[in-house]
């Protein structure tokens, strides 16, 4: 029998006539395509089959193997023999697969250890007729089996989201804690899933690193992505600290782009509290520069106005100034009304000034926010519903504010006026910690009042 023939030999034993044509070439062919190395014994032990990939682990042509008996003397050192050639043979009498590992020889005469899987053949009578054992060596067995773990704990206990999008970017994997961050009810409502359904702001950052990945490769660093999630309570924006991975068949000649792996952790809160640490520094260094320039001013009003210009930087787009007209001689509580003293311009940036032919009162509604904070002596924040421009035209303001921050200016015991900062609308309400900063700079600007007042009033010559 050929070497040729005897690989594509049927393992039903050596009566079984030899078959040549289309069915033993597809035969040959599927087992040296193999990426596991087999090998196949008839009823007696005899080889029968040998592929390619066996040839490369033991360094053994199938030519110098099939047609043997066992492995003894050529595979298996002679005093283990025995004992691998029997539990290989046991296969052919018990159900299922049997697994191994044995300690083989190579051609070249070094040992490989190898994990075999081997099973019984059956005849068409029913009857065993051979045993076929596929093995492979164990540190590649290992490095898969770890390959394997490692998915699985990513999919089970990462403590990072973990989403595996195609290259049209639709999940097709989704671990638990990616769900809960998208706020899905589960891991398989997000597949096949279009992601700007699951993103509400962000998305377009999103696609486009995953389409750099797709096309140039994983970035060298994580990426911080600001987004907004929809959940069953409403929107939640949050930061996720991305890094992405570029997946491509091992299979293929050319690496094949089979997608991406996006793994994401959570740290919206770390970047708040980062962002509000900034906030302060930088706004109490205002404050300290404020207080520095206030004190080269011989006008007190010019202090004022200083420390109002250097609290709009990043805060606020626009500030008005408006006084109780008469303080400090009009007495508390009396209904003052409010004079506008100072204010930015209300067409473009610029500095806080003095406004030309101060004196006039401002007409301002009752229930207006300046007079809501003149009177509880506190702060007040609001901001535009519906119509920006109407909002704030009805409350005197520039027409591009819709949020509003009114501060009482208060000296001595007694109320001087109202600060007011506004914003447009590309910046955020005012928050808590913005009405904490205001009242800083309220405090400032009141003294700086209070001493021009007391300057006013002052005798000339005294």
């Amino acid at each position: 029998m050929s070497a040729s023939r005897s690989e594509t030999t049927s393992a039903l034993g050596p009566d079984e006539p030899e078959r040549d044509g289309p069915g033993s070439d597809l035969l040959a062919a599927l087992l040296d395509g193999m990426d596991a190395a087999l090998c196949a014994f008839d009823a007696d032990g005899v080889i029968t089959h040998w592929n390619r990939e066996a040839e490369r682990i033991l360094g053994w042509s199938p030519e110098e193997a099939v047609g043997r008996r066992g492995f003894a003397g050529w595979a298996v050192r002679t005093a283990d023999a025995d004992e691998v050639q029997g539990r290989l043979m046991a296969a052919m009498h018990a159900p299922g697969r049997q697994v191994h590992e044995f300690a083989l020889l190579r051609k070249d005469g070094g040992r490989v250890l190898v994990r075999t899987q081997s099973a019984g053949v059956r005849g068409a009578d029913g009857r065993p007729a051979g045993v076929y054992c596929a093995f492979s060596e164990v540190h590649a067995q290992i490095d898969l089996e770890r390959s394997i773990a490692l998915s699985e704990a990513l999919f089970e206990d990462a403590s990072w989201g973990v989403v595996l999008v195609d290259v049209d970017l639709r999940p097709t994997v989704v671990n638990g804690r990616a769900a809960r961050m998208l706020g899905s009810g589960g891991r398989t409502a997000l597949l096949g899933r279009p992601l700007g359904e699951l993103v509400v702001q962000g998305v377009e950052e999103l696609e486009g690193a995953l389409h750099h990945v797709l096309a140039e490769g994983a970035p060298g660093t994580l990426a911080e992505l600001w987004v907004t999630v929809r959940t069953g309570d409403g929107e939640r924006r949050r930061c996720w600290r991305s890094g992405f991975l570029r997946l491509a068949s091992p299979l293929a000649e050319e690496p094949v782009p089979l997608g991406v792996g996006w793994l994401f952790q959570d740290v919206t809160e770390a970047k708040l509290k980062e962002q509000e640490a900034d906030r302060l520094r930088f706004r109490y260094s205002q404050l300290h520069r404020a207080a520095r320039a206030a004190a080269e001013c011989e006008d007190p009003m010019e202090a004022a106005t200083a420390q109002v210009d250097f609290a709009l930087a990043g805060f606020a787009d626009h500030a008005l100034i408006d006084v109780v007209a008469g303080a400090p001689r009009v007495p508390e509580g009396s209904g003052e009304r409010l004079v506008r003293a100072a204010a930015t311009p209300s067409g473009a940036p610029g500095p806080v000034a003095r406004v030309a032919g101060a004196g006039i009162p401002v007409r301002y509604a009752q229930g207006h926010p300046a007079l809501q904070a003149r009177d509880r002596i506190g702060s007040v924040r609001t901001s535009a519903n519906n119509n920006g421009e109407a909002w704030a035209a009805e409350r005197q303001w520039p027409r591009d504010s819709v949020h509003a921050l009114c501060t009482v200016l208060r000296s001595r015991g007694r109320t001087l006026g109202v600060l007011t900062f506004l914003r447009a609308s590309n910046r955020p309400p005012f928050e808590g910690a913005d009405a904490v900063y205001a009242e800083s700079v309220a405090m400032r600007v009141a003294a700086a009042l209070d001493l021009y007042e007391a300057c006013r009033e002052r005798p000339e010559g005294k």
